[in-house]
């Protein structure tokens, strides 16, 4: 066991109300009552390609999307029943994509998982393995698993850092797995340490979660330090978490592999090692159900089951309708307009928000206060983009790096006109890929 307290912080970031209401709520399983919705489009890279048809019966954990080449993910069935449509269907981006819907029969029968043990399979087959499950980073970004832990063979990986920050407001879903689990954390981690070969292992809690870093401090072992880092937001974004923890500064267009890291959020090594360790693909997840919920709490969730399911389970809502839903927490998750959108592996939060909460003000002119610079954790000027992308000069927004803004929020947060700072870089961003993707084809 080994414990480090993190002198070093990163650049900006904020300090808003942290909001954990559901923090002592223990984690509870929620099966789905009502018809669920597979999106084949979970994760960065090429959708899966469905690989049974309508009216196919299907097992809880039964292969139904197949992953197409390698920066792709499979899915899997979450439940047990009827295959009842392969379509475009409702999904938590806004828009609809090709999916899979599944009508339960209630019998929650599962294909047969073979376990295994991790120490007697090899570095590709316990990658073949994380691959197979479907596994991505359920952080928000969804990248998959198996390609963060498949390197280079040029690119020296020499530490790995275990993402427990959980910044954003109002989750606690990560707390929760700490908590409740510190033993299965350990031994994920342990894995991905063995498999990457890494001489230095951290884990990164915020200091708001003082019980997660005691349970971890009483699991951990070997090469495992748990740093209690200051409270600030954005920590959980991989470059804030590794310059506080590392002192290293990943290239605005970089990545943490290029400093030698690699960073895997709880939940990602949860399922980690139900998948090496117990053959499970990943079917479910942990999340944070909170605001004007009549049941808040943290839930461990099927993919696929719709919000409206959900939220029937947990009583709806307290004084009727939100004026809000999102998808995530409330700096960087996505509003969700739609009740049938499902939860999907990137889900790590159900967010209603009252009036008062989610009230939309009319923006100002900008005022030169320089706020937004102060806080931005990427060094941008967010200001200066906003203004290029209003104006329609893209090349300006390319070259003030764009693209290097993580969308944490902090610029709108802090803007004293009210500006929605952070929807016009996103714009901004669009723009820019689209541009890049014309001067390619010239």
């Amino acid at each position: 066991m080994s414990s480090l307290t993190a002198s070093r912080t990163f650049s900006g970031g904020i300090h808003p109300p942290d909001n954990k209401l559901t923090k002592d709520e223990a984690i509870e399983e929620i099966t789905p009552n009502r018809d669920l919705i597979v999106p084949l489009s979970q994760h960065l890279g090429t959708p899966a390609k469905p690989v049974v048809e309508q009216g196919d019966r299907v097992k809880q954990g039964q292969k139904i999307g197949e992953a197409q080449g390698f920066v792709s993910s499979p899915v899997h069935a979450p439940t047990s029943g009827e295959v009842k449509k392969i379509a475009p269907l409702p999904h938590p981006s806004g828009s609809e994509v090709s999916g899979i819907k599944i009508e339960p029969d209630g019998e929650d029968s599962s294909v047969e998982f073979a376990r295994r043990n991790p120490e007697k399979l090899s570095g590709e087959e316990i990658v073949e393995a994380i691959q197979e499950a479907g596994i991505v980073g359920m952080g928000g970004a969804a990248f998959p698993t198996h390609v963060k832990l498949s390197p280079p063979e040029d690119t020296e990986i020499d530490t790995l850092i275990i993402n427990g920050a959980e910044c954003e407001p109002y989750l606690t879903a990560d707390f929760r797995l700490m908590l409740e689990e510190p033993e299965v954390l350990v031994k994920g981690t342990q894995l991905v340490a063995d498999l990457l070969g890494v001489e230095k292992v951290y884990f990164g809690i915020e200091d708001n979660k003082h019980q997660a870093v005691e349970a971890m401090e009483s699991s951990t072992e070997g090469v495992i330090e748990v740093a209690e880092l200051p409270t600030k937001y954005p920590q959980g974004w991989e470059k804030t978490l590794i310059k506080a923890l590392t002192g290293r500064e990943v290239p605005l267009d970089g990545l943490p592999l290029d400093v030698g890291i690699v960073v895997q959020n709880v939940g990602t090594i949860k399922a980690v090692w139900d998948a090496v360790r117990n053959g499970k693909p990943l079917t479910e997840r942990v999340i944070t159900a909170t605001g004007e919920i009549n049941r808040p709490g943290n839930y461990r969730v099927r993919i696929g089951t719709s919000w409206r399911d959900l939220l029937d389970q947990l009583g709806g809502f307290q004084g009727g309708n939100p004026a809000k839903l999102i998808d995530g927490g409330p700096m960087m998750g996505d509003t969700q307009p739609n009740r049938e959108s499902p939860i999907v592996k990137s889900t790590s939060g159900v967010l209603a928000l009252n009036k008062e909460a989610a009230v939309k003000r009319e923006p100002s002119p900008c005022i030169r206060c320089g706020k937004c610079v102060d806080v931005c954790p990427a060094g941008l000027l967010p200001t200066s983009i906003y203004k290029s992308v209003k104006s329609g000069d893209v090349e300006q927004a390319r070259e003030l790096d764009a693209t290097a803004c993580c969308e944490c929020g902090s610029c709108t947060y802090v803007c004293p006109s009210e500006i929605p700072l952070v929807q016009w870089i996103v714009q901004g961003k669009g723009e820019i890929n689209q541009l890049e993707e014309e001067e390619e084809e010239d």
